[in-house]
């Protein structure tokens, strides 16, 4: 599971930007351990942490200057599924919904959720049809319908301008 997106470097001592894509308190504490990229023999040990503009920066054992931190840009920081927490109600991972099919009350489908947007305000779910047309879901209690993770499907309630073409 996803945590965290590497940006920049910062600074001369091997700080990197993190953008977190977890909301677990402590997730990158030091002495916490994280995958890099999916690669189950890459795993980095978080040795320093605070926050910067409202990101993280974080600084991992054996990167010690700003090249090595370089060549983490881009790149995301990964836990095993088993090490988060159950969620409340209404709540899902990302790599949860990624993949489902997203369609409205009445069965007009509206594509593949591709992308879970975090912002501010809320949560924008993207679906991306088979001719490619994409359409932007606030993740809204009002918007969804349901979500039917077993099922692999999402519905949404028809609102002009977002899920159906405006009248």
């Amino acid at each position: 599971m996803a945590v965290g997106r590497i940006g920049r470097a910062h600074g001369v001592h091997g700080e990197v930007a993190v953008s977190p894509l977890s909301q677990v308190e402590g997730r990158f504490r030091p002495g916490s351990r994280v995958g890099l990229d999916e690669d189950p023999d890459r795993v980095l040990e978080v040795v320093g942490v605070r926050l910067h503009r409202h990101r993280l920066l974080l600084t991992f054992a054996g990167i010690e200057d700003r090249t090595a931190a370089e060549g983490l840009a881009g790149r995301y920081l990964f836990v095993g599924a088993f090490e988060s927490p159950a969620l409340p109600e209404d709540e899902f991972w990302t790599h949860d919904l990624v993949g489902a099919d997203v369609r409205t009350e009445s069965g007009r489908p509206l594509g593949t959720l591709r992308e879970v947007i975090q912002t501010q305000a809320n949560d924008v779910w993207v679906a991306i049809d088979e001719r490619g047309a994409e359409t932007l879901v606030p993740a809204l209690k009002e918007l969804v319908v349901s979500v039917d993770l077993a099922g692999r499907t999402v519905v949404v309630r028809e609102v002009p301008g977002i899920t159906s073409p405006e009248d």
